[in-house]
Formats: C-alpha cells, structure tokens, sequence
C-alpha cells in the first residue's frame, strides 16, 4: 500500500510539473491561445526544453566515448514526449479565457485544485482538431458557447462532445461494462 501511495504521489507531481510548464509560458497580457499558438507553444517550447541540457551532455563527452546515462535518459525523455504530442497530449483548455484564467489561480503544487479545469488533448498529426479529455468541474465554462468562438476564429473541428455539450461518457472497467456490445 505504501508503494501505491509512492507511485500515485511521483504520478501527480509529474503532472504538476507539466501543468506548472504551461501555467508559467502563457503570455500574461494573453485572454487565450488561439490553436495555433498552442500547437506553436508545444513544439517551439515543450518538445524543445531538453535540447540545451542534451547538447551540453553531447559536447562534454569525449570523442569515441559512450553516451552517459544522462544523454541517454534525455533523449528517451524527449522522445516519449514527442510521440505524446504526434498521437495525444493532454493539458488545460488553454483557448478558452475563462479556463485560463482558473487555470492562473492554481499554486502550481496542488494537483486536486486542477479538477476545476477543464482538460482538452491536441496532436500533431491532426493539427485542427481539439478532443475534450475531461471536464472541469467549475459551471461558468460555457461549452456550447466556447466552441462557436474558437470555431469561428481557428476555422477548426471541436470534437462532438464539445459542441453538443454533453458529459464525456466514461465507461468503466468492469465485466458488466466490457460484456456489452457496442452499437
């Protein structure tokens, strides 16, 4: 039970680093990012942020010798988070300004505050397309209204769960929810 509690604590502060990287790069004077910009931000900023500490690595080893385990675990690092990004990242709905600015009043700690935030997955094969990963449990986020915007000015397809509005349908894992067969 200790390990349990261990791991779900190494869990959430993986998280809350990653949630605190985006929370400390959005432009203060900035409501929202438009799609764009958050695709520009991920890949211009979080793919990017182990490339100064690799080259350092690579330019301290000497010629002919292996690479450190540091070098090695950097590139393991940036590789993982570069296939995240191409099939699913997950973070705050960073277009909405309402989001955003419940997003600003988190600590950068306390990761059961970001329940309050809505969640949105963005990918790089798809570039135009916003999925709704979870919602936030704050009731001022208007969904319906949030999408006609971003729509209008990111010219984009919102996932159909966001225009229509309703809740993500979350199935669990149990024999009963796995015995059914999808329609």
């Amino acid at each position: 039970l200790a390990q349990q509690v261990a791991k779900r604590g190494q869990k959430q502060k993986i998280q809350a680093n990653r949630y605190a990287f985006f929370l400390h790069e959005i432009p203060s004077e900035v409501p929202a990012l438009t799609l764009p910009e958050l695709h520009e931000l991920v890949k211009n900023v979080w793919l990017t942020k182990y490339d100064l500490a690799l080259q350092e690595e690579r330019t301290s080893r000497r010629k002919g010798r292996a690479k450190s385990s540091k070098e090695d675990q950097l590139e393991e690092l940036k590789k993982q988070e570069a296939e995240e990004y191409r099939t699913g990242l997950e973070l705050p709905d960073l277009l909405d300004p309402h989001n955003v600015g419940l997003f600003r009043q988190w600590d950068g700690v306390d990761v059961n505050y970001l329940r309050v935030v809505r969640f949105i997955r963005i990918c790089g094969e798809f570039p135009d397309v916003v999925h709704v990963a979870r919602l936030g449990r704050d009731k001022g986020i208007p969904l319906a209204n949030t999408q006609q915007e971003v729509s209008a000015e990111n010219e984009m397809d919102i996932d159909s769960d966001r225009k229509s509005g309703l809740e993500l349908e979350r199935t669990g894992s149990t024999m009963l929810g796995m015995d059914e067969i999808p329609s």
